[in-house]
């Protein structure tokens, strides 16, 4: 497909450096209608079901942008790359935990618009290599009358597979909302569903429960951990209260309270 020929699609994909269990809980917290594919190792894509873009007025860049950036946010630190494309341009966001997002853009007839720091910001924050992945990401900002904004993005999937991101058989950016549902559902891909904002925090802290941190969020040794926190702090925040010390009290206060909210946690999700 020509992105210079024809009415240009428009659509998006959300490319996200976690495996699909992990990135289901902040994905239902967006309350959007939405297709859920592994995308190699340790990646998911994520493909809206709708097209919010033709009914809320707003651009497809603005309502990817701010689903990625709402998904950082909520992730436990992997970070979120959104390709988007209309019938005018096309472009990448990167949205990574609270810093603000980066972005490039490209005309319909792969023009970059774009500023080159912004894709060196892109490859920093994704870790790509410093000489071989950045010299595969400069043709992408340079003029090429043979690359339209369809192969500009390409391009990126390309780079990214060097991290590991495998796309399913298909599942393409360039190609028209309907068709990338269609290709994912194929696929296989998990259809995900607005939760309620309980059942998401649930899902979330089974996820983290579920990490190398568990066992001490939850369970005997947590209880061991929060029980000698509270040991030490109580007679930590009495000294530094008799002795009219303002850091010890708040050492031994901050002790206190993570004790105990830690054994009230462990109690709760025991229940």
């Amino acid at each position: 497909m020509n992105a210079t020929s024809g009415p240009n699609p428009v659509g998006a994909l959300l490319l996200c450096r976690a495996d699909p269990p992990t990135v289901t809980p902040p994905a239902q917290l967006l309350r959007e209608h939405l297709l859920l594919a592994p995308a190699g190792d340790d990646w998911s894509v994520l493909v809206p079901e709708g097209k919010p873009w033709l009914h809320g007025g707003e651009p497809v860049e603005q309502v990817v942008t701010g689903w990625a950036t709402a998904l950082a946010v909520s992730a436990a630190g992997w970070p979120v790359v959104a390709l988007w494309w209309d019938r005018d341009r096309a472009g990448l966001t990167l949205a990574a935990g609270f810093r603000r997002t980066v972005g490039y853009t490209w005309l319909a007839d792969g023009t970059p618009v774009g500023e080159d720091e912004a894709m060196r910001t892109f490859a920093a924050r994704l870790a790509l290599d410093p000489v071989l992945d950045v010299q595969a990401l400069e043709p992408l900002t340079a003029p090429d009358p043979d690359a339209d904004a369809h192969a500009r993005l390409l391009g990126v999937v390309a780079v990214l597979g060097r991290l590991g991101l495998a796309l399913p058989t298909g599942l393409l950016p360039g190609e028209s909302a309907d068709r990338l549902r269609s290709v994912a559902l194929a696929q296989g891909a998990q259809q995900l569903e607005g939760a309620g904002w309980k059942d998401a925090v649930r899902a979330e802290l089974d996820v983290v429960e579920g990490g190398p941190l568990g066992p001490y969020l939850r369970g005997p040794k947590a209880r061991a951990l929060n029980g000698a926190q509270l040991a030490a702090g109580v007679p930590l925040l009495i000294w530094g209260l008799g002795r009219r010390s303002g850091g010890w009290a708040a050492a031994g206060a901050l002790l206190v309270a993570h004790g105990a909210l830690g054994l009230v946690y462990d109690r709760l999700r025991e229940g």
